[in-house]
């Protein structure tokens, strides 16, 4: 079984505004729409799972009505106080019907431009892994400061990659790789791979696709619209 686990629990501070940004609306409907769409119709997912505040979940059920939907939604689960504990909240409801076997796609609403390749090649890649991270090679010069004043050293560009997500892993590894984490070690995580490193899991790298970028910024926004738009 393959369970796509929906991040929309964040408030959506640096963009400013009244809702979060990934309840914005962009060429006629919110951007968590746009995902989660693609997610449903990809016949390889067989479940949906949203972390989404309660004030924001009988919203998104009135946005979502496809057929298809209905079928792989799960349920919610709710936010935990950084991005990590909602992605563990998130694995201690799908365990409760997914085997530990099983894999979890991890999503960012607020990144709308998934496609269904991305989908498949995620869903590819893990076969014989215990996950797999879509990621881009980096095309600038990249160096390394300290203090953000001065330059210290140049690394080697041809040895960096910038994650994206999705994200994969296998279910029961990656939940206890976020278990061993509590009470605070996990506060501190960066990034969803971040914990499958530290306990050693086997993950591999796909390309990722410099379309499925994150809203973020209100020109992140501007960017999406005109996508949309045409």
């Amino acid at each position: 079984m393959n369970i796509a686990l929906i991040l929309s629990g964040g408030a959506g501070l640096r963009m400013g505004g009244d809702i979060p940004k990934q309840y914005m609306t962009a060429g006629g409907k919110p951007l968590i729409a746009y995902s989660l769409e693609n997610l449903y119709l990809h016949d390889r997912i067989d479940g949906i799972q949203i972390v989404a505040e309660a004030a924001w979940q009988k919203k998104i059920e009135k946005w979502i009505t496809a057929e298809e939907f209905r079928k792989k939604f799960r349920g919610f689960s709710t936010p935990g106080r950084n991005r990590q504990l909602s992605i563990l909240n998130g694995l201690v409801d799908i365990r409760r019907y997914a085997e530990e076997s099983d894999c979890v796609l991890i999503h960012d609403a607020a990144r709308p431009l998934l496609s269904h390749r991305q989908i498949t090649d995620c869903l590819d890649g893990i076969e014989g892994h215990d996950g797999a991270l879509p990621a881009l090679p980096m095309k600038d010069t990249v160096y390394l400061s300290k203090d953000g004043k001065c330059v210290g050293a140049l690394l080697e560009r041809s040895e960096i990659y910038a994650g994206q997500a999705p994200e994969i892993f296998r279910l029961g590894k990656y939940y206890r790789a976020n278990i061993r984490l509590l009470p605070e070690r996990i506060l501190h995580i960066n990034g969803s791979t971040e914990p499958a490193i530290l306990a050693g899991m086997d993950i591999a790298m796909i390309p990722g696709d410099e379309n499925n970028f994150k809203i973020t910024t209100k020109a992140d926004l501007e960017r999406f619209n005109k996508i949309v738009e045409g």
